[in-house]
């Protein structure tokens, strides 16, 4: 009874390994998660730059890809796949009233969260390109992004 059991066992265990050995793994890519939003209200847009041209204010004209992601429980991820290896670097706003737009008050301070890849600081500013920049080998990447408001 026992080796049967034993039998029985091995015989499941090399029944699903090749299922197991052949699984494919999820798309390679630059996987984001963003953190610290305040709230549920809007979208979070990601945009993937591949040069200093136009970032990061510039992303419906510059960015490489765009990505605007509902909000769900005060949390967001982008996946960008399908991206060739080369240099990047990602902003990320939470557009609270969907407009499209990073929202400023008079002042031009941003009244709605922001971020930036390598959590580059925007002092006086959007910060460089090159501060924001990181490498990507064409391999899984994940990030995260927090928000500052």
């Amino acid at each position: 009874m026992r080796v049967r059991c034993v039998a029985w066992c091995a015989a499941l265990v090399f029944a699903i390994l090749p299922a197991v050995s052949f699984a494919q793994s999820p798309c390679p890519g630059i996987h984001v998660k963003v953190l610290n939003i305040r709230n549920s209200t809007g979208t979070v847009a990601c945009a993937l730059f591949e040069s200093e041209a136009g970032f990061p204010t510039e992303f419906l004209h510059s960015a490489t890809n765009i990505m605007v992601i509902k909000i769900r429980a005060t949390q967001a991820r982008c996946d960008f796949e399908d991206i060739p290896p080369g240099k990047y670097a990602l902003a990320v706003i939470h557009d609270e009233n969907m407009n499209g737009i990073l929202d400023t008050n008079w002042l031009g301070i941003p009244t709605e969260g922001y971020g930036f890849s390598n959590d580059a600081k925007a002092t006086l500013g959007a910060p460089s390109f090159s501060a924001a920049s990181f490498p990507y080998d064409g391999r899984n990447l994940d990030l995260t992004i927090s928000l500052e408001y």
